[in-house]
């Protein structure tokens, strides 16, 4: 490369004015182009391909076009490096570097070129519309084969600055392999998906530029921090078996060093984390607070301080002071990113990263030192303790790391699930990536009912604090063995669902990606490998595909039910809540299976449906004791009001008035007090009621028993009320067998509900 042509790059690159205008045009999601209205014809050429009009104006018309996936990726990757304070960057939408010194035309083309004062980073961006397996490994190869003289060519370029250097894969809707993983990381590059990337512009949004402090941090970490002035007075002392430190330090000094580890998928490859995302509005109170309340906070923020690989930090002990308990010097912070952990005051700490007391003003700091990640998360527990609740999710979350290497079995145990559901919430591949609320997240699944169900499961056999009590196939004693063995075959199983019910499992009001639908499907799993077990089908010496394939017959009745579930069923699932509603739904999953396979008998189904049908049969006949009743005086008021006083005789089909009257007969001839005789109405049956009703559907009962959702169906009035034949062979069900079943017993809910509450959502 000469120096025209490294001028000519240089002028490649912008910042300023140019840079502001630049980032709006890469915030907006559309592309424009402007044409004379007089051509006519090349309107019509670009709205054929796709573009549409915008804008119309007296000569001309703006047209517009949505950006494609890849260039909408790219422009908000270049957007959130010119808003962290990267002073220069490609102007187009790629750049070319050369990796030849002799011959320019030999260069690896990138999507970004960001540079600030101290690093440089370049990207590369790759988007498809749908999750997929990534094969970048040729692309990969050949920049891991050039990227050393590709840093040489930009050391020339800038005149031989000592830049820190940087390569970002920046992917979406991508699962990166294995092999590509592995040529990223030895050319020493960095992977952001599009959670990772979401996460820093939240960041930004919440706390403008200073969420480069996090960025960089994350970039560079354990790279040095030039010109950093490191030395600051300090007490040393022990408190708990660790070293600490106080000191008061300014808060952008600290913001440089410090790092949050949010618990957020941008920060997974340095678990355990324990920390709540920043909240704007916090920080907007607390920059009030300082900046108009001329407020500050005498409480120290709480920080771990990484002296870096088999070092202590430095302490100097000032000789002008007496020997007490606790000793006075001057602390050499490290000069790194990412060396100072901030445990508790992150709100403190970045209230004051766009305030103009960040440099002029002191926060106090207690820091200990090398505390092992563990011991940060009990701290971070324990002073959040009697604070904001930690919720159940991101207590799950933590617990993940705080337990995994406990003693105690049953703590064990606590972490292997609450890892597992975090595996499953977080892994691209997993059917369930996105849905679980794992931290702070909200999601559709949490994480408590994942637990929930492995706890109850088959899946980790049984301990107790001290010891094994019984090893399974899946566990045998090695938590992380467990850990690959049933995680992968939840995997499996998830995705074999979803694959055969992708409408299903996808739909918004569904029933499945629930959290008793996630729940029943687990505990189903579990029973389906208990059986197997029992069966000698499987044992804790097969591995996870083989007992996958003896799993996967069972999981087919399954998708049968989910494609034919009627509405009456999905209703009765859905308004089943708490514990009850979560068995009700597992049980049905039981029963669809072993409808299919008799063999198929989980422990306790048998009792539950017998219990179940007689709470249904109790209820049931309340219900139709009381439509029968609201028949009889409904019925009656709508004919008199019709006909008037020879409602009976014009209202009745001639057949239901003759038997009536012979019943009445009948009945009253055993009666001796004439009070207590009956009329010709009161000796219409259940079934009658459907024939008056036809006899005056359009003059009289249309309107009032058609079910709202049954108006436009075809089949005319006999389509309309065949719900009353099937009320009516309930009725004699219910007399003579005392049987209703579940599906029959939800019938009969929404009639009562309709029918004698007016409830209007009945059938929505």
């Amino acid at each position: 490369m000469n120096n025209k042509e490294k001028q000519e790059f240089i002028e490649g690159l912008i910042s300023g004015i140019d840079k502001a205008t630049e980032t709006k045009t890469r915030k907006n999601v559309y592309v424009y182009t402007t044409i004379p209205n007089k051509q006519i014809e090349n309107i019509k050429k670009y709205t054929t391909a796709g573009w549409e009009v915008d804008k119309e104006f007296k000569t001309k018309t703006r047209l517009r076009l949505k950006k494609e996936n890849k260039r909408l990726l790219v422009d908000k990757m270049w957007t959130l490096f010119a808003s962290l304070g990267f002073d220069l960057l490609n102007q187009n939408q790629s750049i070319d570097i050369s990796y030849d010194k002799k011959d320019n035309s030999r260069f690896e083309t990138f999507d970004i070129l960001a540079k600030d004062q101290e690093s440089i980073v370049l990207v590369r961006c790759e988007s498809v519309s749908k999750n997929t397996k990534s094969n970048f490994n040729d692309k990969l190869e050949s920049l891991k084969e050039h990227i050393g003289e590709i840093r040489k060519t930009l050391s020339y370029i800038f005149d031989g600055a000592k830049l820190k250097f940087k390569f970002i894969l920046a992917t979406e809707n991508y699962a990166l392999s294995e092999l590509d993983k592995l040529v990223l990381d030895k050319i020493g590059g960095v992977h952001f998906d599009e959670d990772i990337i979401e996460y820093y512009i939240k960041m930004h949004s919440q706390i403008g530029i200073a969420a480069r402090y996090q960025l960089l941090g994350s970039l560079f970490f354990d790279q040095e921090i030039p010109e950093m002035d490191n030395k600051i007075p300090a007490i040393r002392g022990k408190m708990g078996g660790h070293v600490y430190y106080s000191f008061s330090i300014e808060p952008e000094k600290l913001l440089k060093i410090g790092y949050v580890l949010h618990r957020n998928k941008a920060n997974t490859n340095m678990m355990p984390t324990y920390q709540r995302i920043i909240q704007k509005g916090r920080l907007d109170a607390i920059n009030k607070f300082l900046e108009e309340d001329k407020g500050y906070f005498p409480n120290s923020i709480i920080i771990s301080i990484d002296s870096g690989k088999k070092k202590k930090l430095e302490f100097q002990e000032s000789s002008n002071i007496c020997s007490t308990i606790a000793d006075v010097g001057f602390l050499y912070l490290p000069k790194r990113y990412r060396s100072a952990y901030i445990i508790d005051g992150q709100h403190r700490l970045y209230g004051y990263a766009n305030s103009k007391y960040k440099t002029t003003n002191t926060i106090p700091v207690v820091a200990f030192e090398n505390l092992d990640r563990n011991e940060q998360v009990k701290l971070f527990m324990q002073i959040n303790e009697n604070q904001k609740a930690v919720s159940k999710n991101l207590r799950n979350t933590l617990n993940a790391d705080l337990l995994w290497n406990s003693e105690n079995y049953l703590e064990q145990m606590t972490a292997l699930r609450s890892r597992i559901a975090i595996l499953l919430g977080e892994d691209r591949a997993s059917a369930l990536y996105g849905k679980i609320s794992v931290g702070e997240d909200k999601k559709v699944i949490t994480t408590q009912q994942i637990d929930n169900a492995i706890k109850k499961s088959v899946f980790l056999g049984k301990v107790s604090k001290d010891k094994i009590e019984k090893y399974s196939v899946f566990y045998k004693g090695n938590l992380d063995l467990a850990f690959d063995k049933l995680s992968k075959f939840l995997l499996l199983s998830l995705d074999f669902l979803k694959d055969r019910l992708e409408d299903e499992w996808e739909k918004p009001d569904g029933i499945i990606v629930i959290n008793k639908g996630i729940y029943s499907i687990i505990m189903i799993l579990s029973d389906i490998i208990d059986h197997l077990v029992k069966v000698n089908e499987i044992s804790e010496r097969d591995n996870v595909n083989g007992i996958f394939e003896k799993v996967e017959k069972y999981l087919l009745p399954l998708v049968a039910f989910y494609k034919n579930v009627d509405e009456d069923t999905v209703g009765a699932l859905k308004t089943a809540y708490g514990t009850g509603g979560d068995v009700k739904y597992w049980r049905t999953l039981q029963k669809t299976i072993r409808e299919q396979y008799p063999d198929f008998n989980p422990e306790g189904l048998d009792e539950y449906l017998r219990k179940e049908e007689k709470v249904y049969n109790t209820k049931a006949f309340e219900y139709i004791r009381e439509i029968e009743t609201f028949f009889k005086m409904d019925f009656k008021e709508k004919l008199e009001s019709h006909f008037g006083n020879n409602w009976f005789k014009k209202g009745v089909p001639l057949k239901i008035g003759e038997a009536a009257t012979l019943l009445m007969y009948q009945k009253n001839r055993e009666i001796e007090d004439e009070s207590d005789e009956c009329t010709e109405w009161d000796c219409v049956n259940i079934i009658a009621y459907r024939e008056i009703a036809l006899k005056n559907w359009q003059n009289i009962f249309e309107p009032f028993y058609t079910r709202p959702h049954e108006k436009k169906i075809t089949g005319g009035k006999d389509a309309k009320t065949s719900w009353m034949v099937r009320l009516e062979k309930l009725r004699n069900q219910n007399f003579h067998s005392y049987y209703v079943t579940e599906d029959d017993y939800y019938f009969l809910e929404q009639l009562y509900d309709w029918l004698i509450l007016k409830k209007d959502d009945v059938y929505e």
